[in-house]
């Protein structure tokens, strides 16, 4: 069996979904090709081809975000990829993220739709069935079902448009989104194929497969931390991000640490010193840790992970924390809710500060999540599950094609 595998980039949670499923697929004497953009490129691997110029790239982002028009550029690009496809013939053409400016989405799925291969496409995100946006929860629109119009998202908000073409931009993506012959959609959560269930994408069968974690690196980890940064006796709530901001709920944490009193301390990772200058005395920032492994040692020493998260997919974070063994309370958001259950962890509405402090305190003074239960959880989250999840639906998806050609 041949599968190629599409994404932006090779690096961050998306990239290393890519190569993770490409590895155990060659373990399963699979042959796949994985291709990307030139965007973030770190190193050469095996069996992976970039496509384009970062610059190039840049220069596309710029003229959508003066027109408006992400999606019609660079055909050289994808005549490139489409040029790799039908030198490799795949079974199977998993996509990933299709945006970020590296790609003309109108070449893709017209060759997509008539190269005879399976598709299957794991969103991350919204933006397949939007006009703009990856994310419309914080400006609660739901023009996406039936078109969307007048965008209220701010225009320096990702994919940045000076222009609204929200509405020409959601019956072109419906247009070319829309009658693939043989395509399956995958989500990392509940929440995520509920939606999908409702935007024009909702004839294709959808599947929900969690993203997952390295359980050898996430685990209980025992170390000096909580001594090195003198919190002896104080009760860590932490917080973990990468893009503080309103979206990932800075201001509810620096609320929190007005009101929460010095037996407690809040420890943000993540940060930078644009993030510091916002931040009270009393909450601690550290701007990157050295490692995962390292991580795993401040999950650890935590007493409770906060997630005030306001537009969520399936967030890594909760299952990071919950391997270390420490409970969750997070906002109801997306498919935060869906990692934790009442044996781990809380959820409370979005926005009520009042129902997450008293959480937290309930959770740091009444001790009634344990990290056995935690752990227990956790068990779900092993990445090797989901990625041979990922395989099966591929051996799956080859034998209904051997089916349906009478082969």
């Amino acid at each position: 069996m041949r599968v190629a595998i599409i994404n932006a980039v090779t690096v961050g949670s998306t990239g290393k979904i890519m190569f993770s499923i490409a590895e155990r697929a060659r373990e399963k004497n699979m042959e796949v090709r994985t291709i990307s953009s030139s965007w973030a490129r770190t190193k050469d691997y095996c069996f992976h081809s970039y496509i384009g110029f970062d610059s190039v790239r840049k220069l596309n982002q710029l003229y959508g975000a003066v027109f408006g028009k992400h999606e019609e550029l660079l055909p050289l690009n994808t005549h490139k990829i489409i040029t790799h496809l039908k030198r490799f013939s795949p079974d199977i053409i998993h996509l990933h993220n299709l945006h970020g400016c590296y790609l003309n989405h109108k070449l893709l799925f017209n060759y997509l739709k008539t190269c005879g291969a399976k598709i299957i496409w794991t969103l991350h995100d919204c933006w397949p069935f939007t006009g703009r946006c990856a994310h419309f929860t914080m400006i609660g629109c739901e023009k996406w079902k039936t078109g969307c119009h007048h965008c209220k998202l701010e225009k320096g908000i990702y994919p940045a448009s000076m222009i609204d073409t929200s509405k020409s931009t959601w019956k072109r993506k419906k247009e070319m989104f829309t009658g693939v012959p043989d395509m399956t959609i995958v989500t990392p959560s509940e929440w995520l194929a509920g939606l999908v269930k409702q935007s024009f994408l909702k004839d294709y069968p959808v599947k929900v497969i969690n993203n997952g974690i390295d359980l050898s690196v996430f685990k209980p980890t025992e170390s000096s931390w909580r001594e090195e940064m003198g919190l002896t006796g104080k009760k860590v709530v932490l917080g973990v991000a990468f893009g503080w901001g309103r979206r990932k709920g800075l201001d509810v944490f620096i609320e929190l640490a007005r009101r929460l009193d010095d037996s407690y301390r809040i420890v943000l990772v993540g940060t930078n010193e644009n993030v510091d200058r916002e931040l009270p005395d009393n909450i601690i920032s550290i701007h990157r840790t050295h490692d995962q492994a390292e991580l795993a040692r401040i999950y650890s020493a935590a007493d409770v992970f906060a997630n005030p998260t306001r537009e969520e997919n399936y967030p890594t974070v909760n299952m990071e924390a919950l391997a270390c063994g420490t409970p969750v309370i997070t906002f109801r958001t997306g498919g935060s809710p869906e990692i934790i259950d009442d044996t781990c962890g809380m959820t409370v509405d979005c926005d009520d500060v009042d129902a997450l402090l008293a959480g937290i305190k309930k959770i740091c003074e009444e001790h009634n999540y344990t990290r056995e239960a935690c752990l227990a959880k956790a068990e779900s989250f092993d990445m090797n599950k989901r990625f041979n999840d990922y395989i099966e639906l591929y051996e799956t998806a080859k034998n209904d094609q051997h089916n349906c050609t009478g082969l």
